[in-house]
């Protein structure tokens, strides 16, 4: 692993916690020069047992919907804060298709195991959420996050909140830590294998054994709702589409009232637009031969994690897309890493906290 960021008080705590925690050693890989099959293995392996959920749907200012699924079970849950002291609640983010893999459900089910109150977010539409507006979440828009983020600090309000996000989902978290700035609730974020650049990314398009099935992911949701769609956007070009450029084109930019060009809607969307302006410490887990993101020279923003001191970049050599190797145990590297550093951001916060003499949440 190589690790990019500014040098601060904070890096060096961090560094120290991953060395005192091993979690940079050797994972167990499957298929080593193989990141695609790496990554196909991590999206369609789901993890047993299952974690069971509970629904909850939160209606918005626009009277739209989205989902909460609170990850519970008998097992350790609440049992291990893994040397936090203070429960968490971590805020899972799938990718923009809404597809909540073997490894984001992986990824709850262990930190429910080390004490965290997971809970998985669905955007509009997405994964068996109703969709009551016809009116879908853009690649780059934080708005439903936003409300989402503050329902969940008013439901506990002393528990510090956490997000991560997988793959393309990254998107909304990076533009949300950008727009709200020191205002955003969040004690810290990771993103899996994020997409920095979405314009780049969609106009580069993925290998078609990713693409297409994701591709087919969204237009099987997207059908569900062609009634309601067929007031605001033209359905046959919509379910037609023969890329993500091309639907994302039609869902959001060809739209019946207030069509928009394609530079301008990348001019509100683009993830790390108001980058600068984010104040939570954020860990970026990537991998240089991940096939989904592209070549690490024009898709990694290095010089972000050089000069902000809040952007950490965790880069690998391998582990394919949100495919990191597996321990011994069982283990995601990868999540082993995440919630290291969660674990790390909330010690080292809470010391800051006692140094300044501020008051801790009873």
């Amino acid at each position: 692993c190589r690790l990019f960021c500014k040098p601060s008080a904070l890096a060096q705590h961090l560094v120290r916690s991953l060395r005192r925690s091993l979690v940079l050693g050797m994972g167990c890989w499957l298929w080593p020069n193989w990141p695609q099959l790496q990554m196909l293995w991590q999206l369609l392996q789901l993890p047993k047992p299952e974690p069971a959920v509970a629904r909850e749907f939160l209606q918005l200012r626009d009277t739209g919907l989205v989902a909460l699924d609170w990850l519970v079970g008998p097992q350790g849950a609440g049992s291990d804060s893994g040397g936090v002291g203070l429960s968490l609640v971590l805020l899972l983010i799938p990718n923009a298709a809404g597809k909540v893999t073997g490894g984001l459900l992986q990824l709850g089910l262990q930190a429910l195991q080390r004490g965290f109150v997971p809970v998985i977010f669905n955007r509009r539409g997405h994964n068996g959420c109703p969709l009551t507006t016809p009116c879908l979440q853009p690649f780059g828009d934080p708005g439903d996050l936003r409300e989402v983020v503050t329902y969940l600090h008013c439901r506990h309000p002393t528990f510090p909140l956490v997000a991560v996000s997988e793959g393309s989902g990254s998107g909304l978290l990076l533009a949300y830590l950008g727009e709200s700035g020191s205002s955003s609730r969040l004690a810290a974020a990771a993103c899996i294998s994020p997409i920095f650049r979405g314009r780049d990314w969609f106009e580069a398009r993925m290998p078609w054994l990713y693409e297409w099935p994701l591709l087919l992911h969204l237009k099987q949701g997207l059908s569900r709702y062609a009634g309601s769609l067929a007031k605001v956007v033209d359905v046959d070009r919509l379910l037609g589409s023969r890329s993500l450029r091309e639907l994302e084109e039609a869902l959001f930019c060809r739209t019946k009232s207030r069509p928009t060009s394609w530079e301008a809607y990348w001019e509100r969307n683009e993830p790390l637009r108001d980058a600068d302006e984010a104040a939570v410490p954020l860990l970026c887990l990537c991998s240089a031969d991940d096939p989904v993101r592209g070549p690490t020279a024009r898709s990694l923003p290095l010089e972000l994690f050089r000069s902000s001191p809040y952007f950490f970049l965790l880069l690998t050599s391998r582990g394919g897309h949100c495919g990191f190797p597996q321990r011994r145990s069982g283990h995601s590297w990868g999540h082993e890493a995440v919630l290291e550093f969660f674990r790390a951001m909330v010690e080292f916060l809470r010391a800051e906290d006692r140094r300044k003499g501020l008051p801790q949440p009873r």
